[in-house]
């Protein structure tokens, strides 16, 4: 793939910008993309309320698709999430209510809007649910007119399937019919809108190669399957993932600001490659910022930082957090804007545990976990730092009606005292 130069704008940037893993047919796609008929998609389960970091890589993927002349396809998985992915997992997912998936689908569903744009314009996404034709399924018909394309002997060399099967760690029949669903997704969104790639991340590669051959068996034509990369930080850090917690794209689940921060505190060495990856940047802008060293390398990751906020967000959002955090590391200042949780006075008077604090703060998991960060030196309240376990807070900590709760030195919540 090193040796491929692609004529097509799509796949240029998605090379240049480092999204390529592996592709079914390079040269084949990059010539279907060059004629400006490219539709393709992704598919995104309903698992959870938000899609998070880890997602956005696939996201961008099809934001560029848009902006390259191309129609993307959001396909939100609420059929499929009622089987579950084995896909790099031990176990089974948790089978979700009808209640659970319809919630989550409306929140994901909300996250394509900031990044596509939606339409009747050739160019304009689809927002498409695979429930639609999957609930609907005759058993015996599928299994007729589409399982019987399915070779067993190659379901079961599938790293989602061999993987779990090495470790000896149970796969249900369920769970196992996957790949078939995920396989006739792609030929039912060919049928629909003319859809000829499917994209994902490096573990949906099989899934995907079964996705082309079920279609090569019913008669679609040429289809092809790109992946990009499972993303880890420098350090070997799961994307998506902090002490904290998951980094949710839906802000009542992880705020601005927290977002804000994450990107600020991306690893040096991780810079270029998210600011590729995350922003809109153009390439000369990023090759300079990337070449900033020592302490000049923190002002490129506050323009990480903003622009990546900035998409998801908005930009007037994004500069309000990177207001927030100039005012309380550059100024010294105590900024209202800060991420708050609500506590009453009574709660107050009554004495609140420094351990509980920090728990009800959302800065720690556990009380376990603010005695080990305490015993770290990496607790403060009000800038002063926390050495005893047992302290309580009371009013007299409050600053107006305000304690500043600090876990290192980049992350801050406010309790506000409300009532």
């Amino acid at each position: 793939m090193a040796d491929f130069h692609p004529r097509s704008d799509f796949l240029t940037v998605l090379s240049e910008r480092g999204f390529l893993n592996q592709c079914s047919d390079l040269a084949g796609l990059d010539e279907r993309a060059r004629s400006g008929a490219l539709a393709a998609y992704i598919g995104f389960d309903c698992t959870a309320r938000s899609l998070h970091v880890g997602s956005l890589i696939q996201i961008m993927m099809l934001r560029w698709l848009q902006k390259t002349g191309g129609k993307p396809v959001a396909l939100i998985g609420s059929g499929t999430t009622r089987v579950g992915d084995p896909s790099g997992k031990d176990e089974s997912r948790k089978l979700l209510t009808e209640e659970e998936i319809a919630a989550n689908k409306a929140g994901i569903g909300r996250t394509f809007a900031k990044f596509l744009r939606f339409g009747e314009a050739p160019t304009d996404a689809i927002l498409s649910d695979n429930a639609e034709w999957l609930l609907g399924l005759n058993y015996i018909a599928f299994l007729r007119e589409i399982g019987r394309h399915f070779s067993v002997n190659r379901m079961l060399t599938m790293d989602s399937v061999k993987l779990r099967l090495e470790r000896e760690h149970e796969l249900s029949f369920l769970e196992f019919n996957y790949m078939c669903l995920q396989a006739y997704d792609f030929v039912e969104l060919h049928r629909r809108y003319g859809v000829t790639l499917q994209m994902g991340g490096s573990d949906q590669w099989g899934n995907i190669v079964m996705g082309i051959d079920l279609g090569r068996r019913m008669g679609t034509g040429q289809l092809y399957g790109l992946t990009s990369p499972l993303l880890a930080t420098a350090s070997g850090a799961k994307m998506g993932k902090t002490a904290q917690g998951a980094v949710w794209l839906d802000a009542e689940m992880f705020s601005v600001y927290d977002y804000w921060q994450y990107w600020r505190n991306a690893e040096d060495r991780d810079v270029g490659r998210f600011l590729k990856l995350f922003t809109e940047l153009p390439l000369a802008e990023v090759a300079r910022l990337e070449a900033l060293r020592d302490t000049e390398i923190n002002e490129a990751k506050k323009i990480l930082a903003t622009e990546a906020t900035a998409l998801l967000h908005g930009r007037a959002a994004a500069e309000e957090a990177a207001k927030t955090a100039r005012r309380t590391f550059e100024e010294g200042a105590l900024a209202e804007t800060l991420p708050s949780v609500g506590i009453t006075r009574q709660e107050l008077a009554a004495g609140l545990g420094v351990l509980s604090a920090f728990v009800k703060a959302g800065l720690v998991g556990s009380t376990g976990d603010a005695r080990r960060q305490i015993k770290g030196g990496g607790l403060k309240v009000n800038d002063e730092l926390v050495t005893d376990e047992r302290a309580i807070l009371g009013e007299s900590d409050l600053q107006g009606e305000i304690i500043k709760l600090s876990l290192g030195k980049k992350r801050h919540v406010l309790l506000k005292v409300e009532g």
